[in-house]
């Protein structure tokens, strides 16, 4: 018997390493941007951590970027040390720098799940292009509304509608919505947005869905899921605190208070050619990166919260949560296993009774299951968007084109190779950049406009390149676990008095703040039509996402391909996983980003 097993075990690992081993591995393809303009020292290329010049703030010297360049081509992190040139000194000074992070994740192998090869992206946006420079103002008007309550983002109202309806005015005027959102069902081909029609037909953005995620569910209720607000309903929670307009997530004995620390109002970043310059050169200017009021915290209630939470955030932190209070609640597993599971009854659609089972799930197909796959992805995303970022795109993050744009006739008249680009998006622009150059501070040394990005963190975004993005394939990877293992078919309601994602309710529950954050517990509100567990993980996968956009640290396609590529990632996980269950029949749905059906099974 122990030799069968032996041969039996090892028959399985072949099969999951074929099924690795079939997948196709894709073309790699980037955007033109790099080859198009090196002549022009690379001006939308990432290079973030090398020498930039004092005039145009493009790399000072095109070959330190060639040599960055082929340190990643080459895969050795030693490459990065002796290979690249790097800046010791800024203004004269002796600087402390900052490192490249995991440049070379992407060329190492894993034993579970696909390649971090056999994964890709398209190509993100290019220099001229009408997507680019749409998703550039939205950057733009995200970090103007930093401070608005996001209750602002829905079309129930808030406070301070005027700033949040004058955004939307700016990004409806652009030729990107004018021309394309027509195209392809109100959103253009291959990034579609959550859109309405206008009295004329015109498709729009509107306070309901601007600035929201592209998935089912993105569109309805509050701008943030309930996911960073609830907590959870059992009696492990704080004393008084079994209740999930309470805010704390149980962990055990101990709990999660979903209350972040408040940073302080227009606590803004480099807004100053100079101070651009040195975060550009890869200067750390150490701290926190944030200035906080007085170690005070509050439920989320403004983007710059939200950009708060993705600044100190595990990277899996929100979706762990997310399934403890799932478990919390009881919440129904997917129905094509939940019969072999035997963590709480079977719910009979036929009758609406339970179903007792005489088995319980714990080490197969119950918690200790779920949070572990839920976490372990993780990691397999983060190396597949690794390749990505460095090897294939290495795309400029959102404030290094800012300061493109604050630049643009200098880098045009030096650089004929651009033909007059940056001036032309910043002519395109315009009215969102004179919104950002009456929020700036003004700056003799930027005469024709301050158009630096006001960035939520002192050191700007992190040490490597914006597409994708890690928190977006992560969330992508790690919400598609949760949604194999529950019943996403599920809405949060109220049923004989208890509140969780349930399949019959009396009443629809949704919870918020107040709109300054603070309070002991969430204020309900009430909804016509009840929220689904699956739209309300599509939402948390969009506000990690895009609350990094809210930190200017991201653009919308960052969000969009890399969230799908991390869904791939789990997918591919959980089909190898299959292989190992050969004695139960069951089957995993999941409902994809982009509203269809996975179906994974042992058959």
């Amino acid at each position: 018997m122990p030799k069968d097993r032996a041969e039996e075990a090892y028959r399985v690992r072949v099969e999951a390493a074929e099924m690795a081993r079939n997948r196709t591995h894709p073309k790699h393809k980037a955007n033109p941007d790099e080859e198009r303009y090196a002549a022009a020292h690379y001006p939308m290329s990432f290079t973030k951590g090398l020498k930039h010049d004092a005039a145009t703030g493009l790399v000072e010297d095109a070959s330190d970027f060639e040599a960055f360049r082929y340190a990643i081509d080459n895969g050795v992190i030693e490459s990065f040390t002796t290979r690249v040139p790097v800046p010791t000194q800024f203004e004269g000074k002796d600087i402390k720098r900052r490192k490249w992070e995991a440049p070379t994740a992407g060329v190492v192998y894993d034993l579970e799940g696909p390649d971090a090869q056999a994964v890709t992206m398209p190509p993100a946006p290019a220099l001229c292009s009408d997507e680019l420079a749409f998703e550039m103002a939205e950057v733009y008007e995200l970090a103007l509304l930093r401070d608005v309550p996001i209750t602002s983002f829905d079309a129930g109202g808030g406070v301070k509608e005027a700033m949040i309806d004058a955004s939307i005015a700016r990004l409806n005027a652009l030729p990107y919505v004018k021309n394309k959102f027509h195209e392809s069902n109100c959103g253009p081909a291959g990034r579609p947005r959550k859109t309405e029609q206008d009295k004329k037909g015109n498709c729009i953005l509107t306070r309901q869905n601007v600035f929201r995620g592209s998935s089912p569910g993105c569109d309805q209720g509050p701008y943030l899921s309930q996911f960073l607000w609830i907590g959870s309903d059992d009696q492990a929670a704080p004393v008084g605190g079994n209740k999930v307009e309470n805010g704390f997530v149980t962990f055990g004995a101990q709990a999660i208070d979903q209350r972040v620390l408040i940073a302080q109002s227009g606590d803004d970043h480099m807004q100053s050619w100079l101070g651009w310059r040195r975060v550009q050169d890869g200067v750390d200017v150490g701290g926190p990166g944030q200035t906080f009021t007085s170690g005070a915290r509050r439920f989320i209630c403004s983007p710059r919260d939200l950009a708060t939470y993705v600044h100190y955030d595990a990277l899996y932190q929100a979706y762990l949560n997310a399934t403890l209070i799932l478990l919390g609640m009881g919440t129904p597993f997917d129905p094509g296993f939940a019969h072999l599971s035997g963590m709480r009854d079977v719910y009979n659609p036929i009758d609406k009774t339970s179903i007792p089972q005489n088995a319980g799930g714990f080490a197969l197909y119950g918690g200790p299951h779920i949070l572990t796959l839920v976490t372990e992805v993780a990691t397999r995303a983060l190396k597949a968007v690794r390749f990505q970022k460095f090897n294939n795109h290495l795309r400029l993050r959102p404030e290094a084109l800012a300061g493109r744009l604050s630049k643009a006739q200098e880098i045009d008249e030096a650089h004929k190779v651009t033909c007059g680009a940056f001036s032309k998006m910043v002519k395109q622009l315009q009215p969102t950049l004179d919104e950002v150059k009456g929020f700036n501070p003004f700056d003799p040394d930027l005469p024709n406009g301050n158009y630096l990005l006001p960035m939520a963190f002192a050191e700007g975004s992190p040490m490597h390149p914006t597409y994708g993005a890690g928190h977006a394939t992560v969330a992508g990877a790690c919400t598609t676990i949760v949604k194999a293992f529950f019943d996403t078919g599920t809405v949060l309601g109220e049923n004989a008095g208890k509140i969780a994602f349930q399949h019959e309710i009396d009443t629809p529950a949704c919870f918020e703040p107040r709109k300054d954050g603070k309070g002991k517990k969430l204020d309900r509100k009430d909804l016509e039509c009840p929220l689904t567990l699956e739209g309300e993980l599509n939402k948390l996968a969009a506000n990690i996402s895009i609350g990094r956009n809210m930190a200017g640290v991201h653009y919308f396609s960052d969000y969009y391909d890399s969230l799908r590529m991390g869904e791939e990632i789990a997918i591919g996980m959980l089909q190898e996983q299959a292989v190992c269950y050969p004695t139960d029949d069951f089957v995993l749905s999941i409902p994809t980003f982009d509203g269809e059906i996975v179906r994974i099974g042992r058959k």
